[in-house]
């Protein structure tokens, strides 16, 4: 079954056909490092990880890389970000940025994103930054003026191939300040002249300075995948400037095509709005994470298409977290019943063979540019299903509910990220399980004594936490609502 992926570069879905046969080369842009991380950037990163996580599925190597900005990404009013922070923080810019590469990934640990391959700075790269701007000097692509050094857009007649914009159309000062020096107010900078009052600058050819936002990712992404790679991803709302710089100066250096499939990812709204620091609308993923677990924030993000907007609630979370619930009390009562079932050897095929038809629709719908809404609507109809097996067949085979298992294992665990090893894992089990055995059987001895109304009151209490008892031929059982 083929992989088709949405290229943006082309704006059409386009069978995956890597570079080198079953391997995988992806980059993708990382974040700032200046503050704590949001539920956007959360959109981002489990967006690409559940990509990174179906190609290993798949059975494909994959090398990924996502890089950290640690300078150059600078603000409408010209001041980089890290320098922002440490004047915030009253600390050193590499304080700050040690400080929030370490939150980042802290929060990625959390949400479970896998990590990538290799996470490259750009301060580790400035002599290579150096090295591509002196290129693109010699081959004519740059010019310096007053120890600034420009991209000159005119010398690169695609400029414009990947965000479908013309040159003679675009506003002056985009990202940055507009330069009178410029020779065209679209060129953008590759290496920036250090004011007396910025901290992190570095000697070049040119005096000191720093690198510009994007020439970093263009020398880290070819540094580490090659001149040409297979995927691009990212946040949507970069494919112009910095997605677009990026594409011109590398062809540029190169000679040949950057990144042969552009997925990018749309972003995260509330009431509409973009969730953004600039826009003080954001919810950091530490603070959702006390509200919600991280499979919820998870189920939350891949119910909708990667490429398309999602607007955040708390009563989308909300509906989230119920979801996540039901699906793994299916697992959690799947795994109970595995520990007495008969022997594996026992399985019956014809019960198993229907459950492949669940697996292909997950497939088939990953396939079809990692539309994950309906691969998890085809997992939710694989729980039904399993619940549905379980009521109605009190003594399956082990074979039968390892192949449920290892489906759940699979899809939910290990390709979409909702299912932890335990399903107990954001609980004591062994506690839990203890005090509701207990409550259960003092229920029944209510029960026995014909006291009904302390033993509805049991039953009305442990609800209104969210534990709700069933009785059953098999006695009386519980799962969380």
């Amino acid at each position: 079954m083929t992989i088709k992926i949405y290229n943006y570069l082309t704006r059409e879905l386009e069978p995956f056909k890597p570079i080198t046969p079953r391997h995988v080369n992806m980059y993708v842009c990382g974040p700032t490092v200046y503050a704590d991380s949001h539920l956007g950037h959360a959109k981002t990163y489990v967006s690409m990880d559940v990509v990174v996580r179906y190609f290993k599925y798949r059975r494909f190597k994959v090398r990924y890389v996502r890089n950290l900005t640690d300078v150059g990404h600078l603000l409408s009013s010209g001041e980089d970000r890290i320098s922002k922070g440490a004047r915030r923080d009253q600390v050193e810019p590499m304080e700050v940025v040690d400080r929030y590469i370490k939150s980042f990934h802290d929060d990625m640990d959390a949400l479970g994103v896998l990590r990538p391959n290799i996470s490259p700075r750009a301060t580790c790269h400035v002599p290579e930054i150096i090295t591509w701007t002196q290129g693109l000097l010699e081959k004519g692509h740059a010019y310096e003026v007053n120890g600034n050094v420009y991209f000159s857009v005119e010398s690169f007649p695609e400029y414009g191939k990947l965000s479908h914009r013309k040159l003679e159309d675009l506003e002056a000062g985009a990202r940055v300040e507009i330069r009178e020096e410029k020779r065209n107010p679209a060129d953008f900078a590759l290496w920036k002249r250090a004011d007396p009052e910025h901290i992190m600058r570095w000697p070049s050819p040119w005096g000191e300075g720093y690198p510009g936002w994007h020439i970093e990712c263009s020398v880290m992404s070819t540094k580490y995948l090659g001149e040409t790679f297979d995927i691009h991803g990212g946040g949507l709302e970069n494919i112009f400037p910095h997605n677009e710089c990026e594409i011109a100066q590398a062809e540029a250096y190169h000679g040949h095509q950057f990144a042969n499939y552009w997925m990018l990812v749309g972003s995260l709204t509330v009431n509409g709005v973009k969730m953004s620091k600039s826009l003080g609308n954001f919810l950091t993923i530490k603070d959702a994470l006390k509200l919600y677990s991280p499979e919820a924030i998870r189920y939350f993000i891949l119910s909708s298409h990667y490429r398309g907007p999602v607007d955040f609630s708390s009563d989308a979370l909300q509906a989230a977290q119920r979801g996540i619930n039901r699906l793994h009390n299916t697992v959690r009562k799947l795994r109970r019943r595995m520990k007495n079932a008969p022997p594996a050897g026992t399985a019956v095929l014809s019960q198993v063979a229907s459950l492949d038809d669940y697996q292909e629709a997950f497939e088939m719908a990953m396939n079809d540019d990692f539309n994950t809404s309906k691969a998890l609507a085809a997992l939710f109809d694989f729980s039904k299903e399993v619940n549905r097996y379980l009521d109605e067949h009190e003594e399956a085979s082990g074979g039968t509910l390892s192949v449920m298992n290892k489906i759940f294992s699979d899809l939910a665990g290990s390709v979409m990220g909702i299912l932890p090893e335990s399903v107990d894992e954001h609980v004591n089990e062994q506690v839990i399980d203890g005090l509701v055995e207990l409550l259960a059987e003092l229920r029944q001895e209510y029960r026995a004594e014909k006291d009904w109304s302390k033993a509805d009151a049991i039953r009305s209490r442990l609800e209104e936490i969210g534990i709700i008892l069933e009785d059953g031929p098999r006695g009386t059982t519980w799962h969380l609502k």
